[in-house]
């Protein structure tokens, strides 16, 4: 989803949500700028889509009649009751989790969802301590340019299209995918999902899939396996990963996340 557009479903969904009654297309339209200036034929088309969008998104857009006298007005407007998320309260640990996921995603394309989400927990009165968390080094990045498209057929269970080039092969292949899951793996992202073409399971390493991939049908188009294990089965798909062994020497206090994943072994002699 372009920035663009969401500003402009943002803007959309204020505008209803802050509504004491319907209101109608008329006043919305004047109210969303991204609305000015287009034909009515092209509004209506991009008012259609936007609220469709939206519903899909989960927001629950009422549809009334403007005046009791006249049905054939229609006006729309978000209820704030049905909206509103009820109140989380979060233990200490789950707290914990909760900012170390944010440190998970702060050099990635979501880091901002999660920076927002961590204000309105800390408004509501749960307490997030990140520095608590600062022994611990997880970070992902999500510079790969496929990864927003795939990322969001996963969410809304779009089939996509795209290219994908082997490092065998010198051209690129069109191929077909219910994405199921996104997953890293060993440094690399990839998604996993239903290969239309071969009728089979499949895994692709989003860093070989060449040019913007596109939707390939609407969204819930298909239903993941019921207790899909995303990790479990990009590990049963991956190829055997090689190994090798390394003598490193870390200064005391330093390296913290290599001490954590290292196996202690009795010096030689």
């Amino acid at each position: 989803m372009t920035a663009h557009k969401s500003e402009r479903l943002m803007n959309l969904t204020i505008c209803l949500l802050v509504a004491r009654h319907y209101i109608g297309k008329n006043r919305i339209r004047e109210a969303v700028e991204a609305y000015h200036g287009l034909s009515d034929d092209a509004f209506d088309r991009m008012f259609d889509r936007d609220k469709e969008e939206l519903r899909v998104l989960g927001v629950p857009i009422e549809v009334g009649t403007l005046d009791k006298m006249f049905d054939d007005e229609v006006g729309y407007r978000i209820r704030r009751d049905l909206f509103e998320l009820p109140e989380v309260s979060l233990e200490a640990d789950e707290a914990a989790v909760v900012g170390l996921a944010a440190r998970v995603w702060q050099h990635a394309s979501l880091a901002s969802a999660t920076t927002q989400g961590l204000r309105k927990l800390r408004a509501g009165g749960v307490g997030v301590d990140e520095l608590a968390l600062s022994i611990v080094e997880p970070q992902l990045a999500t510079d790969e340019p496929a990864f927003d498209a795939v990322f969001e057929a996963v969410t809304r269970r779009r089939p996509l299209r795209f290219d994908y080039q082997r490092p065998a092969q010198e051209t690129s292949q069109t191929r077909r995918l219910e994405p199921w899951g996104i997953v890293s793996w060993h440094g690399h992202w990839y998604v996993v999902g239903h290969d239309q073409d071969r009728d089979a399971v499949r895994m692709f390493r989003l860093s070989r899939i060449t040019g913007r991939p596109a939707f390939a049908g609407e969204p819930d188009s298909f239903q993941p396996p019921t207790g899909l294990d995303v990790r479990a089965l990009a590990e049963s798909l991956a190829p055997p990963h090689p190994h090798s062994s390394a003598t490193i020497r870390v200064r005391p206090g330093a390296g913290d996340a290599l001490r954590r994943r290292a196996a202690r072994s009795k010096p030689a002699g």
